[in-house]
């Protein structure tokens, strides 16, 4: 290809001449076998519902054996926790405040989906595809300059397919093995898989909604209520979190121990479905002959509460709502660097990058993530100490609020509500028990904290 051509080429896919750049250098560059790249996410699955993140009760086999297969990542986290911000982090490796995409708002700028990685890597020879809940909106026309396949599918969960009744997580398994088998060029692919489940059908009194073979499974087990659960951590809240949505979802499933009982067995449930469909797309890509060399990521769009502090749902800058879990499975990986468990804090917004640079891309200098493929070479390199979380969805009954998270410090503050703040020593205190921002002995380090913030914003 002339480069006079391939300047035609990314002028109608609207790229920047930055990105031009960085595809034709990448592009040249010649690569005699690339990885196939497979993306999982799911919705709303918080960081400890797997068995091998240290839950007792879930069942998660796939999981973990990608985990011990892979590396996880203990301390994984999202920028922002509300689905449609952190999925367009997801797509571009930028902040919520730098794409400026949340619900309510213009979709995604051109200028932001044009780096984003689908886009990078059809531009650089791989076939793309998606599959499930895209959950942003993007002008008319990004799709198909992102995707050569490109198959949404949301909610309800209960669909008729062929007359028959079949679970939304099957569908997605089963378009996921048709992409598998629509090509034959021998392009490498990225196929971004992402689940609807665990997340709840708000709609439905059932609110979890799994496929009838999971009845039985954890109807013999009793689930601990959630720590933080006394009526006086929901107190301690102030008015306008008591009065949110945080708390009136809570009464939809939380607020008899029935109920928890219920709810939270179909959240796992939905979980479990999810693992086996992960199995079946393993089993899939090892009787293709495409197992020895498809990266696997998975990861979530944001954490969950089940009840911690009379609270239901995510969006707030507790612990629960911002921790995710992370697996990287590379088949290439030496054996030394298998079934590791890594503590830097990796976030949504590494994602990005980390897909391009195991793709053989340079990732563009504009993505504010940073490429876990450091970590995986050298779990020893120095990593981030701190990161900006923030939500700034502009909702009457979902508090906007800004914070960083250090590794042993969590700051926050209420963005509309000026005087509201909260700081905690997560090296002792991890689930966050004690408020100490109005503690004169904790001045200090609340005022370095608040000034830091300022300078992560800037």
């Amino acid at each position: 290809m002339t480069t006079l051509t391939r300047r035609e080429f990314m002028k109608t896919l609207g790229m920047n001449a930055a990105l031009m750049a960085v595809s034709t250098k990448c592009s040249s560059d010649r690569q005699p076998e690339r990885s196939n790249i497979i993306f999982l996410l799911t919705d709303d699955q918080r960081w400890d519902t797997l068995g091998c993140a240290g839950n007792k009760i879930i069942q998660t086999p796939n999981l973990d054996r990608l985990a011990a297969e892979g590396v996880h990542f203990a301390n994984a986290f999202v920028t922002t926790p509300i689905c449609a911000a952190s999925r367009a982090s997801l797509f571009t490796g930028l902040y919520e405040r730098k794409h400026q995409y949340t619900f309510g708002t213009p979709p995604v700028k051109q200028e932001y989906i044009d780096f984003s990685y689908p886009l990078q890597l059809r531009v650089a020879g791989y076939r793309t595809g998606f599959i499930g809940k895209f959950g942003v909106k993007v002008l008319p026309g990004a799709t198909e300059k992102m995707f050569d396949m490109f198959k949404p599918l949301d909610l309800p969960y209960i669909k008729k397919v062929d007359g028959k009744e079949r679970h939304l997580t099957d569908i997605i398994g089963d378009e996921a093995i048709r992409f598998l088998d629509g090509d034959a060029s021998g392009k490498p692919f990225c196929l971004s898989i992402s689940f609807n489940a665990p997340h709840a059908e708000d709609d439905n009194p059932r609110q979890y909604i799994w496929p009838p073979q999971y009845d039985d499974l954890y109807k013999d087990v009793t689930i601990p209520p959630p720590p933080m659960s006394d009526a006086k951590w929901f107190e301690a809240q102030p008015e306008f979190v008591r009065k949110g949505f945080n708390r009136v979802r809570w009464y939809w499933r939380f607020d008899t121990p029935e109920k928890y009982q219920q709810m939270v067995k179909g959240y796992y449930r939905m979980i479990s479905h999810v693992d086996t469909v992960v199995g079946h797309l393993r089993q899939a890509l090892a009787d293709r002959g495409l197992d020895s060399n498809t990266i696997i990521i998975f990861t979530s769009d944001n954490g969950y509460f089940l009840g911690e502090r009379g609270l239901a749902d995510k969006w707030l800058m507790y612990e629960p709502s911002l921790r995710v879990p992370l697996i990287i499975y590379d088949p290439r990986a030496p054996k030394q660097r298998r079934g590791l468990v890594l503590e830097q804090m990796a976030l949504n917004i590494d994602i990005p990058p980390t897909i391009l640079s195991m793709a053989g891309l340079t990732p563009p200098p504009a993505m504010q993530g940073r490429s876990l493929t450091e970590l995986l070479e050298d779990p020893r390199k120095p990593w981030r100490a701190e990161f900006l979380c923030e939500h700034l969805y502009n909702h009457p009954s979902i508090p906007s609020s800004e914070g960083v998270r250090t590794e042993k410090w969590k700051y926050f503050r209420y963005r509309d509500y000026p005087g509201f703040e909260e700081l905690y020593y997560l090296a002792d205190e991890p689930m966050e028990e004690h408020n100490l921002a109005a503690d004169p002995a904790y001045r200090q380090q609340l005022e370095m904290l608040r000034h830091r913030c300022d300078q992560l914003i800037a």
